[in-house]
């Protein structure tokens, strides 16, 4: 089971790139980090007023945690990161996420050490690397765009531990409706306070853009985020973490759909990334 959801939400996350970069030839990256966030957290309000006695509010700070770093700051940094970053790279540096997951478990969530669990990080991020340095042919390697990418991969990490630390026992779809609904008022309120509605009414691509950030808040984050939480509880925060390993064969694959192109480098590093997993999971 563990691995036909690893499986199932690699593609699912793996597609957020490229509706992320549709998304942005009509909206500004603010617009479309609070458009993703608000429908994501209008999706989660029925399921968050019919389980409210279900919350464990005294882990209120946990789930502020989980919903601010596993989906709100990332949303805003994904999105301007990608008005200079093609979608495949933000992919590909997206796996980095394992790393800060393992460390961050090691230092400050005092998980035990194993040798294999950072065996097959490594073997993940060589192979990462090895894309990145090899497969960025056509892409704007920006270095600070590139660090925000890189500080939502930490974010990620603490999110995904904070679940294993404090959340474990909380039903995922609960979790996820009390951390959207938590954070979600402020994407709103900003929101409502831009002139999304007349850019969806007179920009050429204004319907469109909508729709792929509809799909983006449904599926990239909503379904995205119950597979997760799910995920970590079925396992651990690391080798949930490894979807991050996967997601940019998803990346890779839609950028070459879009125009980007894939030489043998692409599948040499990929099969460094999946042995990763492997060794990861073993």
């Amino acid at each position: 089971m563990s691995w036909f959801v690893l499986l199932l939400l690699s593609i699912v996350w793996g597609s957020s790139y490229i509706l992320i970069k549709k998304g942005l030839l009509a909206f500004a990256p603010e617009q479309l980090a609070c458009m993703r966030i608000s429908f994501s957290t209008l999706c989660f309000l029925p399921i968050f007023i019919l389980r409210f006695s279900d919350i464990d509010w005294t882990k209120t700070k946990a789930l502020l945690i989980v919903g601010g770093a596993g989906s709100f700051i990332p949303a805003f940094l994904f999105a301007l990161a990608q008005t200079r970053l093609s979608s495949s790279l933000t992919g590909l540096l997206s796996s980095l996420t394992p790393l800060f997951t393992l460390l961050q478990a090691f230092i400050l969530f005092k998980m035990p050490y194993s040798w294999t669990k950072m065996l097959g990080v490594l073997m993940g991020l060589t192979g990462a690397v090895f894309l990145v340095y090899f497969g960025q042919s056509g892409s704007s390697a920006n270095f600070w765009y590139g660090g925000l990418v890189i500080i939502a991969c930490f974010l990620y990490a603490y999110s995904a531990n904070t679940v294993k630390a404090s959340l474990q026992d909380m039903n995922p779809i609960t979790l996820s409706a009390a951390s959207f609904v938590l954070v979600g008022p402020p994407a709103i309120l900003y929101l409502l306070s831009t002139d999304f509605i007349e850019i969806i009414q007179t920009h050429p691509q204004g319907l469109s853009s909508l729709g792929y950030i509809c799909l983006l808040a449904f599926a990239g984050t909503v379904i995205a985020s119950l597979l997760f939480f799910w995920l970590v509880q079925l396992t651990n925060a690391v080798f949930a973490s490894t979807v991050s390993y996967l997601i940019p064969m998803v990346a890779l694959a839609w950028g070459f759909l879009d125009g980007e192109p894939i030489t043998v480098y692409h599948f040499l590093g990929m099969a460094l990334i999946l042995f990763g997993v492997y060794i990861s999971r073993k």
